[in-house]
């Protein structure tokens, strides 16, 4: 009982009473920790056991009726007196009668007993909200694991027997506890019973989402991902929105069998199997334009390209279909590519908003995640010019690979760069096609880490791993996806968890290298089947609406396979994934290109020159060193010979001149590499303050951009592209 009493002169020491400000509760606390936490044999309420026993106070200093009636007794009787008396240990010995009489201290152990049990209940929902992922239900085949730590923690009560582990037993399971401030499992209630809160935590946590984001430093993050998830009933769907989730569905699936019905020997690279991602990048895209987005960029791998173009940028399906025909002429220079590494450009209105919306998708080489850096560049350029510094208008969506995602280096580069000031562009969504196989690799030789994603951990980006066979768990994790960047302009992970019907291509016999998992595939009922027999057994469509939808959609693509036989030649212009208006008509035609006549006057040279060599801004020291450069740099300008970084600062000046934007980027491009160019002076004095004198050549000018990177080249060189 000593740490009780401790705790209780404590509160006396600070005059704590019932109203007083939470500020100097916590210093009160916080001196309280001091005393308990020293002693070894009193552990209970020292390190983050603690912040539990405030919440709990906090919460009681506010509405004693809040709390669970057992924490009201405890602080009431913490609370007895007024002031602080140096003798007030001795004094609450005195009362223990008092304290008795209260029910607290029948027994030397009940008092503990009492706050154990609530700190063990925190403890465990803080088990289930970082390890819970570990039991979720995420494979669709049901015989893996979507982490390669196979095991079952400890601390998650999977039997009864593993309450012990928090000195708990069954006969706690109808006991109710207070529920601490760092959970939303209870909505509406303050207190629920052990065995309520163990069952809301198993289906927020360890059904078919997995949640990664306890690793995260924010705390108000963090808040943010509870509260969408735990709160009951956050995941439900109107009927409407579940007859749209199963057309698209319907769209995405039959899709790919119309292909495979045509085109049975070709490579395509389909997405049976992950046919959800179909629906899942269109309630991205459709949270977002909610929410303001206007342009949203994309980047991709090869694994289903042809279905996003058909079904989220709404490529005409003739223009797809007549990449299969190997007869077709090519109208442009150059042969062009193969047809899933075509990129797309198209404006349209945004069904569920009735907003404008513009989709690129990015052309894309073989080289597997090169195209992560080129998306974040021109996500960059498109929000510069727009004037869009907070990314409220256009965003960036990365679609990857399990395999490469893990992979390959470029996509931890492009990570880093995604918090830098002068290339983050606040925030990509990734989407993961996890068919947790690479070509022919399983993923335990393929990866060390746990998960494909865990490279998202270095920036604090949340992971949201998700059953792809639950189609209205993955729309829910995507809405929220599509929230989070647009709240805290951060990077977020939406992992889907699928198969691969097929091999590699479909060419490939994938039963070489995984027999038994293919086995499993091709008992495994297709995931439409799956959410339309769900919907007509609950009387959401009929088994007619079903069928018309098929076939609709069937015919469309009927039609449009007709109206492919009448194309003879194969125009590249109809492939771009930007419109490069300077370029090109706007029927697509090149524009005829002349070479304009270059050249500056001397005087103008002169001026770039002159203030190259000066520190345009009043009051400002700088390195004595950089005095001696600068007064070289003035002596070549009078005597009209330049070094090579005089000639570059006269060049971007003279760009700078016709309102043309530069932006030069890369490792100390600011200083440079052999402390030659100094575009970016430091003040000598004053910490962090910078003056780029490009900037103050005129008036009216075009901005300059000067930046250092991270050390990265591959990923800053694809951004800057």
């Amino acid at each position: 009982m000593s740490h009780l009493k401790l705790f209780a002169a404590t509160l006396k020491w600070h005059g704590i009473k019932l109203l007083e400000k939470q500020d100097i509760a916590r210093r009160a606390f916080l001196h309280g920790q001091r005393y308990v936490s020293s002693g070894t044999s009193e552990p209970v309420l020292s390190g983050s056991n603690s912040n539990y026993v405030e919440e709990m106070y906090y919460a009681w200093l506010e509405n004693p009726k809040s709390v669970h009636k057992s924490w009201d007794l405890f602080f009431r009787n913490a609370n007895v007196g007024q002031a602080y008396d140096p003798h007030l240990p001795e004094q609450l010995e005195r009362k223990a009668s008092f304290l008795q009489s209260h029910g607290l201290a029948q027994t030397p152990g009940k008092a503990e007993k009492l706050v154990e049990d609530h700190l063990a209940v925190q403890s465990l929902i803080r088990a289930y909200q970082i390890r819970g992922h570990h039991v979720a239900q995420l494979d669709p085949l049901g015989i893996l694991d979507a982490d390669l730590d196979s095991f079952i923690p400890s601390d998650l009560i999977t039997t009864i027997d593993k309450l012990g582990f928090y000195g708990l037993h069954e006969s706690d399971l109808d006991k109710v506890f207070q529920l601490p401030t760092t959970t939303f499992i209870g909505g509406n209630e303050n207190s629920l019973s052990l065995r309520e809160i163990i069952k809301r935590l198993e289906n927020t946590y360890c059904q078919h989402i997995g949640l990664e984001f306890m690793f995260i430093n924010d705390v108000e993050q963090c808040q943010w991902i509870r509260q969408k998830f735990e709160t009951p009933g956050v995941m439900k769907f109107t009927n409407e929105e579940k007859r749209t989730l199963l057309a698209r569905l319907v769209r995405s699936m039959r899709f790919e069998d119309f292909l495979a019905r045509k085109w049975s020997s070709e490579k395509r690279f389909g997405l049976e199997g992950c046919e959800v991602m179909i629906p899942a990048l269109k309630t991205i895209i459709d949270k977002s334009s909610e929410m303001g987005i206007e342009y949203v960029i994309m980047g991709m791998p090869h694994r289903g390209r042809l279905n996003v173009l058909a079904n989220v940028i709404r490529k005409e399906l003739e223009q797809i279909f007549c990449q299969f025909d190997p007869k077709l002429e090519a109208a442009d220079e150059g042969s062009g590519d193969v047809k899933y590494h075509l990129g797309m450009y198209h404006e349209r209105i945004n069904r569920a908003t009735n907003k404008k919306i513009t989709l690129s998708l990015m052309a894309n080489p073989s080289h597997l995640e090169a195209v992560d850096p080129v998306v974040q560049g021109k996500t960059k350029a498109e929000q510069f010019y727009r004037g869009d510094t907070a990314g409220k208008k256009v965003m960036s969506i990365l679609l990857h690979g399990d395999a490469a995602f893990a992979g390959q280096g470029v996509v931890y580069e492009t990570f880093h760069l995604s918090d830098l000031p002068s290339y983050t562009t606040n925030g990509t969504i990734h989407v993961v096609v996890n068919n947790q196989i690479g070509f022919t690799t399983d993923p335990r030789m393929a990866r060390s880490s746990p998960y494909p994603t865990d490279v998202a951990r270095v920036v604090n980006a949340p992971i949201f791993h998700v059953n792809a066979d639950d189609p209205e768990a993955v729309m829910y994790v995507c809405s929220v996806a599509a929230e989070w960047r647009n709240t805290f302009n951060k990077d977020v992970v939406v992992d889907l968890v699928c198969y691969r019907r097929r091999g590699h291509n479909e060419m490939d016999e994938p039963m070489f290298t995984q027999p038994l998992m293919y086995k499993q595939i091709h008992k495994q009922v297709p995931v439409l089947k799956k959410y339309a027999d769900k919907l007509i057994a609950d009387g959401t469509v009929t088994l007619q609406e079903f069928e018309e939808e098929i076939a609709k959609y069937d015919r469309i693509c009927e039609e449009a396979y007709t109206r492919s036989k009448d194309n003879k030649i194969l125009h590249i212009k109809h492939w771009l994934d930007s419109p490069w208006p300077g370029f090109f008509n706007m029927d697509g035609e090149p524009k005829s290109m002349s070479c304009p006549s270059t050249g500056i006057s001397e005087d103008l040279l002169t001026h770039i020159g002159n203030v190259a060599s000066s520190v345009p801004v009043e009051d400002f020291k700088i390195h004595s060193g950089l005095s001696r450069i600068l007064r070289a740099r003035l002596e070549m300008t009078k005597n009209r010979v330049v070094d090579w970084a005089l000639a570059e600062y006269m060049a971007f000046g003279s760009v700078l001149k016709e309102g043309i934007h530069v932006r030069l980027s890369g490792q100390d491009v600011e200083r440079g590499t052999f402390s030659h160019r100094h575009h970016v002076l430091h003040d000598q004095e004053v910490d962090k303050r910078t003056c780029v004198p490009m900037n103050h050549l005129w008036e009216q000018q075009a901005p300059y951009t000067v930046c250092n990177s991270s050390l990265s080249e591959y990923g800053v060189l694809g951004m800057s592209l």
